[in-house]
């Protein structure tokens, strides 16, 4: 009686992590869209710093964003106990800053820049520290930017994975939502760490002595990493604004009823890419005008406030 009880706990425990880990791939999935810009950001927090400080600022972060989560993930789950209705605006909420984000990021590249905060900010980085003190006082204003930085992010993904799992029993919550939060933060920051020093690998390969063709194709390949890293952080950056559009806007169009009927009719009599391409297309544009809409109230209001 005993064994078979034991049996029938560990196929209780067995289905429910099987459960966690479904739910666990489809929150990773729709949270994956956050992580190119989470990855270009951290990256660059890091840029004008000496490069045996690098791994230490981004261990740094990384601490401080999983301070982050412990904050957030028991604060979702509380929202998903006591005030279930909070999760569909609070999406709507996140998907709507995803697509702000997002088009002040294009359009910080075509409207005319403020003339005075160009010429500050080239007169700050011309004034670099040079002191001990200077250096350690430049390096924990990085940290408290990124972790400040990383607070919003980790709040989207916390949010979305919360809308992926509000249906689910409260202990499958906790489990998809701390494994997410964890995953997640490793994820990132170790990718992190990879691309900061991956021109530093690059650098130190291509000067590796031989003189036989293996050597040479090895140096070859350093040069390339040292050239392509620059190119590595571009295209993150514009993965990442591309992919908050189209995951804000399907955020948006989830969550308006009419938007939702428009996409299903839309997509009726359609299958496979072109259901994909139709879909991803509607939420591209969604997420462009709600991004251009916010933009344009926030630009309103700081000039109000100003005045």
């Amino acid at each position: 009686m005993a064994g078979t009880s034991l049996l029938a706990l560990i196929d209780d425990i067995a289905s429910i992590l099987d459960d966690v880990a479904a739910m666990s791939k489809v929150a990773a999935k729709k949270t994956a869209s956050v992580l190119g810009d989470d990855l270009a950001l951290n990256a660059q927090q890091v840029s004008g710093v000496k490069a045996d400080r690098e791994l230490p600022i981004v261990w740094s972060v990384a601490k401080g964003s999983l301070l982050n989560k412990a904050i957030l993930v028991p604060l979702a789950l509380l929202i998903s106990a006591f005030a279930p209705w909070a999760i569909t605006p609070l999406l709507m909420v996140g998907g709507a800053y995803l697509c702000y984000e997002g088009f002040e990021k294009v359009a910080h590249k075509f409207m005319p820049h403020d003339k005075a905060a160009e010429a500050e900010k080239k007169n700050q980085q011309k004034n670099t520290p040079k002191s001990d003190a200077e250096l350690a006082k430049m390096e924990k204003e990085k940290v408290k930017g990124a972790v400040r930085t990383d607070f919003i992010l980790s709040a989207e993904i916390i949010v979305i994975s919360l809308g992926t799992v509000s249906s689910a029993p409260f202990v499958d919550q906790v489990m998809v939502m701390v494994a997410i939060a964890v995953v997640m933060t490793l994820g990132v920051y170790g990718l992190v760490a990879g691309i900061v020093k991956i021109d530093d690998a690059g650098l130190y390969l291509s000067k590796l002595s031989g003189e036989s063709a293996f050597m040479r194709a090895v140096r070859g390949f350093g040069g390339g990493i040292v050239n392509a890293a620059p190119w590595l952080m571009k295209t993150l950056s514009v993965v990442g604004t591309f992919a908050m559009f189209l995951v804000g806007g399907s955020i948006i169009s989830h969550g308006l009823p009419f938007m939702h009927s428009l996409l299903e009719s839309l997509t009726e009599g359609h299958q496979g890419w072109v259901n994909s391409l139709i879909t991803g297309a509607t939420d591209l544009a969604v997420g462009i005008v709600v991004g251009a809409a916010v933009l344009a109230v926030v630009s309103l209001g700081s000039r109000l406030f100003k005045k």
